[in-house]
């Protein structure tokens, strides 16, 4: 009966040891908590989401993966992170990611940053590590015109083209440069229907697009495009562009989808008695546009 108390003793000093060294060589993880509270982001569909960044030492780490929704709420605002590498960064940045992604650092495509000041930073699309501009000193220009469909003067109404007859002619946009990850797109709401009139990065030479246009020489080394040919679904070309809507966008590259992007910097109503050939100024849109927000730690 001895030897049994004995052993029965040994067997409890070594679980209490097994426990006690289990407890000394295991140190909690040391973590921190990122919030984000931003508004005026969108659906990014199905193939991309948004990702935060945080800035450690000139490195980037991940801060986190999360989808919008249609009423612009984030699927998630709150990322548990490294307690350090939060408190030594300098600043958050918000990318759209391919999803899913198969690069562990960030795309070109910066949407929002900001400096952390104490426990928070404010983030913009205007930060050098974002856009790098808020659009709001942007303007624009455009006419109807068809240059390319032969000399008929029966369509004149259903092209659209950012220039200033007046100027030579001259440009009709006036945007900043734009980082790598984003393009500026023309669009023409045609009945409802956003219609591209093709992507661009400069205001001086032709778009990347000229599928609707006709098969006469004659367009203008600017932004824009005839609506004579090849109509998307739906929509019947030539059209009449009066009482629609003109508006230039700023898009991610590559692209996440077909409509058109948040960044709505430039747009104008047309007249339902509109006028060929008359220059139409367009109205700077940017402020209601442009997503912003705080990100704490």
């Amino acid at each position: 009966m001895k030897n049994v108390r004995i052993i029965f003793s040994l067997v409890i000093v070594s679980i209490w040891g097994l426990v006690g060294c289990n407890d000394d060589d295991v140190t909690p993880p040391q973590t921190g908590i990122l919030t984000l509270d931003i508004s005026g982001l969108e659906d990014l569909g199905s193939n991309y989401a948004y990702e935060g960044w945080i800035i450690v030492n000139g490195s980037a780490i991940s801060a986190g993966i999360f989808n919008v929704d249609a009423n612009g709420n984030l699927s998630q605002n709150s990322f548990e992170l490294d307690r350090e590498d939060l408190a030594n960064a300098s600043t958050y940045v918000l990318t759209i990611e391919p999803s899913p992604d198969n690069d562990p650092g960030p795309s070109d495509v910066h949407i929002l940053a900001g400096n952390f000041s104490g426990k928070s930073a404010s983030v913009t699309i205007e930060h050098s590590a974002a856009i790098g501009t808020d659009f709001t000193n942007s303007t624009g220009e455009f006419i109807l015109a068809t240059p390319t469909d032969g000399g008929s003067d029966t369509d004149e109404l259903s092209g659209v083209w950012w220039l200033n007859p007046a100027n030579g002619p001259g440009p009709g946009l006036n945007l900043p440069t734009l980082p790598n990850g984003w393009k500026y797109e023309g669009w023409a709401v045609v009945n409802g229907t956003p219609v591209s009139t093709g992507t661009f990065t400069s205001v001086t030479g032709a778009d990347e697009f000229s599928g609707f246009s006709g098969t006469a020489s004659g367009a203008p080394p600017f932004p824009g495009e005839d609506l004579l040919m090849n109509a998307p679904s739906g929509l019947i070309f030539p059209t009449d562009l009066s009482g629609g809507t003109i508006v230039i966008s700023v898009e991610p590259s590559p692209d996440n989808s077909p409509a058109p992007f948040l960044l709505k910097p430039l747009v104008r109503m047309l007249p339902s008695d509109a006028l060929d050939h008359t220059l139409y100024q367009m109205s700077n849109n940017a402020i209601s546009t442009n997503p912003s927000g705080t990100v704490k730690r």
